[in-house]
């Protein structure tokens, strides 16, 4: 692998402006959301967000995979794999549907490192997301790079608590999200691409999906949003199966998993404000 220039790419900024429209709320109501869908000036769902800012690229810069190459924001990593490995969020007050929304983006840091599979590269974003009222959300994304390998050789499986939801994960489901975010990353609608390129043996879930359904789950249980959520998935999920949801309360708030087949693919933590 080439050697990044670490230090010419951490610290680089990028602005972008978005909105969630009351179309587009529907839209992703429809997908993902419970109960009656927002309307006009109503609270935004917390990580609905995720669909304010969707990529632009023209076609002719889109690679292989579906990515961008060339972004203005993220290292030229020469690694074929590139996943959300992770992130977490605070919550300063609620976007509202339909206010224009404005995202200011920093690199945070670029790490090479040799891993158990190979050479990896950790990318971390900083995200601050500002709404009509000022300050709304501060967020870190880690998108991590890897090689591609020749055969599908899964991480250790660990066992999910006791399942309380099950979501069904059909390809329909994929191609909704891939579409309310604009991301045309193959690995979820391709499967020619999915199982003879990138050796997946099915469609893979989106990380940011599961991380919704998680958030789903965490505001339905404690009746309200919490201050601050953070995920890191551990196993690829595959569509066509069930989304398994298990929570457990601790001191500080909700520990939370999706699973599939038994074993964890996302684990996540959430934290609220103390009632008086």
């Amino acid at each position: 692998m080439d050697k990044l220039n670490a230090q010419a790419w951490t610290g680089r900024e990028t602005c972008t402006q978005g909105c969630i429209t009351d179309y587009q709320a529907r839209l992703i109501h429809a997908t993902i959301g419970e109960g009656a869908a927002p309307g006009q000036l109503d609270p935004l769902p917390l990580l609905w967000h995720w669909c304010a800012f969707p990529p632009t690229a023209p076609m002719e810069n889109l690679g292989r995979d579906g990515h961008e190459r060339g972004s203005s924001l993220l290292p030229p990593v020469r690694l074929d794999r590139r996943m959300w490995a992770g992130g977490s969020l605070s919550f300063h007050q609620s976007l509202r549907v339909g206010e224009p929304i404005e995202r200011m983006s920093r690199v945070k840091s670029v790490v090479e490192k040799e891993g158990k599979t190979g050479p990896m590269v950790l990318v971390s974003v900083e995200h601050s997301i500002y709404g009509a009222r000022g300050l709304a959300i501060q967020e870190q994304q880690d998108i991590v790079y890897l090689d591609i390998p020749d055969t599908f050789a899964p991480p250790a499986k660990r066992d999910i608590p006791a399942v309380s939801e099950q979501v069904p994960t059909p390809e329909t489901l994929l191609f909704r999200y891939s579409a309310l975010t604009f991301n045309a990353h193959r690995i979820h609608y391709d499967l020619p691409y999915t199982q003879q390129v990138e050796k997946y043996p099915a469609l893979v879930v989106h990380g940011p999906l599961q991380a919704s359904l998680l958030m789903r789950a965490a505001v339905r249980e404690k009746g309200r949003n919490p201050i601050y959520f953070s995920f890191r998935s551990v196993h690829p999920m595959f569509a066509g199966g069930t989304c398994d949801i298990a929570t457990e309360a601790t001191d500080e708030g909700l520990r939370l998993w999706t699973g599939q087949d038994g074993h964890q693919c996302m684990t996540a933590t959430a934290t609220w404000e103390e009632t008086q």
